[in-house]
């Protein structure tokens, strides 16, 4: 099989194939996360951003390919999140600037297109790591190059393309230290690698199996199930007068696996199930059928499905414990609905400048606030925001200008991006975590000009020290530390410092490796896994270290990590 052009038939397969192998192994990536802390997010990250892609180029009516690639590179823009999202956009970036105008692309053109894009990629990030997805795009890139100099068949270029970019993965640990102390390789670089194996397995016309690309429309079933959802009227509904108190879903490959009794007939497996609850659904297509039903015998649900095939996925939730926390949170919803409702009063209102921060949690949201934060961001840890979510945060500020705040490393190139589409002179406060946020918050002077309010907050940073407590997702050595799985773990500035048998002991033992002589103050925030006594408890054990120092506790409400303590 030989292939000497690219249509537009071939670009969309390819980047819809893409799009669904890096949904399939979000969870993979993130797990190669370099710190065995529950916030890996790179997976998710180049998910959420090549899916906006997809969606630009699905919704193109261009029938170039230089006019898909334009879509996708401006879908990866506004979607890029986290710092792995933002360079794989800007590789598309380049790619599609060096095929614009391309009806078709040959080998050759592929291949230029290819070293464009590592290109672009290399010239956007200020100072390029090796070892990273960087290196991989890089010597993909150049053996591709290579190949279309020998050969006109497009199908031998991406498979060069390919096998350099998985040599290029297996390497990386020997050009960054930190991933062979850890034992992983390059989460981006593994994100990558990923795309290019979607794009191989199309050109070569091989179906990506057990990949999702068959299954039937997720979107669609998402849609259902949420209308089945909303009948229930939940904010409403009394626990005990659910009748079928389990939502089942299961996914059931057809025919393959080792209990399978029964061939696939649509009205037979439906109506058994039917006779096990409400809100059924099934979908199906020829190789898998995908089941939301609302049951009292879930076990029965999955032996049914196991009958005609093996189970790919499986979700049951106690739909009774869902809706008696749905009903502790209804007032607090209420509130926040009037709360949101004030601000959008407030958004009306014409103003110089907004702050703009980008928090994960109530408790941190008001905390931001009353230091005068105009505009949130909902995001953080695990839930890095969008480019266009940053753009359209500023855009919709009623601002002549804006300052924001990341809060997070992996947020700052998506806010630079940001800062070449808003309608608004914007500025990014390079705060790489919630204490050096509220740091800046605290050096803001309302009385002053946009240009030295950024500077005075850019200066404050490195007067506080940033100190996290969280437990570990799983063993791993690094720094010269034996962590296990579920142990605590206090970070300092982004490094693992000291390990804890309990909160309060890592707590503890990470503030006395932040405190020096000029130590002053000590900020303790609990978050949703954790209590007011445990930060009291933290609190005392510090005054006990100094009595001269001021210590002061908030309730964050943050995810992820139970304690975010800031010395300064």
């Amino acid at each position: 099989m030989s292939l000497t052009k690219i249509t537009t038939k071939e670009f969309d397969q390819m980047v819809q194939a893409a799009a669904v192998v890096l949904n399939n192994n979000t969870d993979f990536i993130n797990s190669l996360n370099v710190f065995p802390v529950p916030d890996g997010d790179t997976g998710t990250n180049m998910s959420l951003s090549l899916s906006s892609g997809e969606s630009y180029v699905d919704k193109s009516t261009d029938d170039t390919v230089g006019g898909k690639a334009s879509a996708l590179a401006k879908g990866l823009l506004m979607g890029a999140r986290g710092n792995s999202g933002v360079i794989m956009s800007q590789i598309f970036r380049g790619f599609a600037k060096d095929v614009e105008g391309k009806k078709d692309l040959d080998a050759k053109e592929f291949a230029d297109a290819i070293i464009a894009g590592a290109k672009t990629a290399y010239n956007s990030v200020m100072k390029p790591t090796e070892g990273t997805i960087l290196t991989v795009v890089r010597l993909a890139a150049k053996a591709g190059e290579s190949k279309a100099d020998d050969t006109d068949d497009i199908i031998k270029v991406m498979d060069a393309i390919l096998n350099a970019s998985k040599k290029a993965l297996k390497e990386t640990p020997d050009l960054l230290p930190v991933l062979k102390q850890v034992g992983v390789v390059d989460s981006g670089g593994q994100g990558l690698v990923f795309v290019f194996q979607a794009f191989d397995d199309v050109l070569n016309g091989r179906k990506i199996e057990d990949k999702g690309e068959h299954q039937p429309n997720s979107e669609k079933m998402n849609e259902m199930i949420d209308v089945e959802h909303h009948k229930s009227a939940q904010g409403k509904l009394n626990p005990e007068d659910i009748v079928y108190g389990y939502c089942t879903q299961i996914m059931v490959r057809i025919g393959k696996g080792k209990q399978v009794t029964q061939k696939f007939d649509y009205d037979t497996f439906y109506n058994y199930l039917a006779k096990l609850g409400d809100s059924l659904l099934v979908i199906n297509d020829d190789e898998v059928v995908r089941v939301h039903v609302h049951t009292e015998h879930p076990g029965k649900v999955l032996s049914w499905g196991q009958q005609f095939g093996d189970l790919a996925t499986v979700k049951v939730d106690n739909m009774r414990l869902q809706q008696e926390s749905i009903m502790e949170s209804d007032e607090k919803a209420q509130q926040n609905d009037k709360r949101a409702e004030n601000e959008k009063e407030d958004h009306k209102k014409p103003r110089y400048l907004a702050i703009i921060a980008v928090v994960a949690g109530a408790g941190l949201e008001k905390l931001f606030r009353s230091l005068g934060v105009t505009n949130i961001i909902s995001g953080g840890q695990t839930m890095n925001p969008s480019t266009q979510d940053i753009v359209d945060a500023v855009n919709k500020s009623n601002a002549k200008k804006a300052i924001v705040l990341p809060n997070n490393k992996n947020i700052f190139l998506a806010a630079e991006q940001a800062q070449g589409i808003v309608n608004i002179p914007m500025e990014v406060v390079h705060t790489k975590t919630i204490p050096q946020g509220l740091t800046a918050m605290f050096s803001f002077d309302p009385d002053s000009s946009f240009e030295k309010n950024q500077k005075q907050m850019d200066a404050s940073l490195n007067t506080v020290k940033s100190g996290q407590v969280t437990t570990a997702v799983r063993d791993t050595k690094i720094n010269g530390m034996d962590i296990k799985k579920g142990s605590y773990m206090g970070i300092i500035d982004g490094n693992i410092e000291v390990l804890g048998n309990s909160l309060d002991d890592a707590a503890v033992k990470m503030i006395k490796e932040m405190l020096d002589d000029d130590s002053e103050n000590v900020t303790i925030i609990f978050g949703k896994n954790a209590k007011a006594s445990d930060a009291k408890r933290v609190s005392d054990a510090a005054l006990a270290t100094d009595d001269e120092l001021e210590v002061e506790t908030h309730e964050g409400d943050q995810p992820v990590y139970p304690l975010i303590i800031s010395v300064e």
